[in-house]
């Protein structure tokens, strides 16, 4: 009872899963973002596509066996992708299994005009994207096609996307073909996918911007997660390896050699604009 007084009770969704409470929405999102509407110069070389893959998956098993209402944040997902396209490139959608990609939509800035008006110009794309197995059996022998791989967060990026097989020999690819590897807050859960089957950790001395375990330690407290984390990212990323530079949920991006990352959703402006900046240096 104290917390709904306080808003700080879940909302229970019409499947049983919980979003962030009234307090956490308040403190953790935002009606409309930073974004800068950024007169980039265009990409003029030939014409280079980034492939984006998102989850499909909704529901987050917690530690005490709640279920936490997710999927990828749409602020980490469309600010990068708004900045990439002003700078002149395109994209194509990816899920796993070709299932209808999956917002956290409770998260999504209703006041932004801009970031509506992105979601809705590709929202045939996020029902209908592609089958990943289908992107590497046509399109893995045209590297020179593409620039970089872009992996978005919300805590729906730590769903089947680290453990899949597919996931890994898509990042491998990219690495090994020197594509730009963009990724923000949860979504570098993808990463342990190239450690499949005992492979080599591909970002092990990369330094990387992730969110951190501390803060998701404490968001149940204000009820923005229904229980504690299953696991950590940012706690098996330093085990495996990669260098972590930010402490705090907070603006932090970073670019090491080919890999572009950002802290969280607070930093989703910024690592776009270091990314088109970055991907128009290497490719004009």
């Amino acid at each position: 009872m104290l917390k709904k007084i306080f808003g700080l009770a879940a909302k229970v969704e019409f499947d049983g899963s919980f979003s962030p409470s009234k307090l956490a929405l308040k403190l953790a999102t935002s009606a409309k973002t930073d974004y800068e509407d950024i007169d980039y110069k265009k990409y003029k070389g030939k014409k280079h596509k980034i492939l984006v893959i998102f989850t499909e998956e909704k529901n987050m098993t917690m530690e005490n066996g709640k279920s936490f209402s997710t999927g990828n944040h749409p602020v980490e997902s469309l600010l990068p992708m708004m900045h990439l396209e002003k700078a002149g490139f395109d994209f194509e959608i990816a899920t796993i299994t070709g299932k209808p990609v999956v917002f956290e939509m409770w998260a999504m800035p209703h006041n932004d005009t801009n970031v509506i008006s992105f979601f809705n110009k590709y929202k045939t794309q996020f029902k209908n994207p592609k089958k990943l197995e289908n992107f590497i059996e046509n399109s893995f022998d045209r590297p020179n096609e593409y620039a970089a791989i872009f992996i978005p967060g919300g805590h729906g990026a730590m769903l089947g996307i680290p453990n899949d097989k597919n996931v890994g020999k898509v990042l491998n690819w990219a690495h090994h073909n020197e594509l730009f590897t963009i990724s923000i807050c949860h979504g570098p859960s993808s990463f342990l996918a190239t450690k499949i089957h005992n492979q080599k950790f591909i970002y092990e001395g990369y330094k990387m911007a992730v969110f951190p375990k501390s803060v998701d330690k404490m968001t149940p407290l204000i009820g923005y997660l229904p229980g504690q984390m299953p696991w950590h990212l940012s706690e098996r990323l330093n085990e495996l390896g990669a260098i972590l530079v930010n402490k705090k949920a907070d603006k932090t991006v970073c670019l090491d050699r080919k890999l572009i990352t950002g802290a969280s959703p607070l930093a989703s402006n910024d690592l776009g604009k270091l990314a088109a900046n970055s991907l128009l240096k290497e490719f004009n």
